[in-house]
């Protein structure tokens, strides 16, 4: 009986996901930094840059920069990215409770490029 070869499997598998995290975390910062841009708002390059990405949004969204603090507060960070997301989604003028359904996978990339790529 020959052996699977489970090395080569994790390997693959390592190299896929690590190359999926690199898609979405460049389409996630493409997105906002396109919402920066539509939204007049200052300094549009921070979504490039992790932890400056969550200060854009909050500026985006009109709130203190100083909530990425709480962002690090977990079940807290959940409520305030609704919060935050629900005033991207109204200064794009788009229905606020996309926001919500943006806790789902997937379709908070759907929803971001619908803010991102919409008028």
């Amino acid at each position: 009986m020959v052996g699977l070869p489970w090395g080569t499997f994790s390997g693959w598998f390592s190299g896929l996901s690590g190359l999926a995290s690199i898609a979405v975390y460049i389409w996630v910062a493409l997105c906002f930094h396109i919402i920066a841009n539509k939204t007049n708002t200052p300094n549009p390059w921070l979504a490039w840059i992790p932890i400056a990405n969550i200060i854009l949004a909050c500026q985006i969204a009109g709130k203190p920069w100083w909530w990425v603090f709480l962002f690090l507060i977990p079940i807290v960070n959940i409520v305030l990215f609704i919060v935050v997301m629900w005033n991207i989604c109204q200064a794009r003028n788009k229905p606020g409770w996309l926001s919500i359904i943006m806790i789902i996978p997937i379709a908070n990339l759907i929803i971001l490029g619908i803010l991102a790529f919409t008028d």
